[in-house]
């Protein structure tokens, strides 16, 4: 007779253990789903509040490079700027409406415009824009793709996949049930043993 409240109150204190650490745990990505989720919804309110991001290049036809844009040019300029990774690939396409090469690294882009020699550092989240002395001349960041990561893999970048968003909605899951064990077996009690309490066998 005294075992089975033990364990009955056991198995309620084993919810409220994992529900309480479930919740420190999953707080901070409920948080950025939530957030995320908001600017999924409401893309075009949420944006304006991190800043303008619009740039003119409407000056950079005027300008000329000094010399003649080349492939080696291009390649001699990514081996400059980031000299620790690797070139993948060097292709020839427009960007921004010029023809520009495009040398692919493993961390990002370096692309260079062929009638003006201006250049871009571009990663899967920024953008730097240079002139062709290599001033910085504009810095974008792309906030929608920032938090579209977040909103589906629970990282940024994708070099870990999804297995932090996956872990975190089944912790989710678990913490939604162990809730609802917390609510209901109790209720469930009382309401049994007012069911079996003398005068109510009828």
């Amino acid at each position: 007779m005294n075992g089975k409240p033990k364990a009955k109150g056991g198995f309620l204190r084993a919810c409220r253990s994992v529900h309480g650490w479930l919740g420190a745990l999953v707080l901070p990505w409920v948080i950025v789903i939530g957030a995320t989720g908001l600017y999924l919804n409401h893309s075009k309110a949420v944006l304006p509040l991190f800043g303008p991001q619009a740039f003119s290049e409407s000056g950079f036809e005027a300008e000329r490079p000094a010399a003649p844009i080349t492939r080696e040019r291009a390649r001699a300029l990514a081996e400059s700027v980031r000299p620790e990774d690797p070139i993948r690939k060097i292709s020839e396409k427009d960007y921004h409406g010029r023809p520009s090469f495009y040398v692919e690294k493993r961390q990002g882009s370096v692309i260079l415009s062929i009638p003006t020699g201006h250049y871009y550092l571009k990663t899967r989240y920024t953008r730097r824009t240079f002139s062709p002395q290599g001033a910085l001349l504009h810095s974008k960041t792309y906030w929608g793709r920032i938090f579209k990561d977040l909103h589906r893999s629970g990282w940024l970048g994708w070099g870990l996949g999804t297995w932090p968003a996956d872990l975190v909605s089944i912790a989710m899951v678990v913490f939604g049930l162990t809730g609802s064990m917390m609510w209901w077996v109790p209720r469930t009690r009382r309401f049994l043993r007012k069911r079996q309490a003398p005068g109510n066998g009828r």
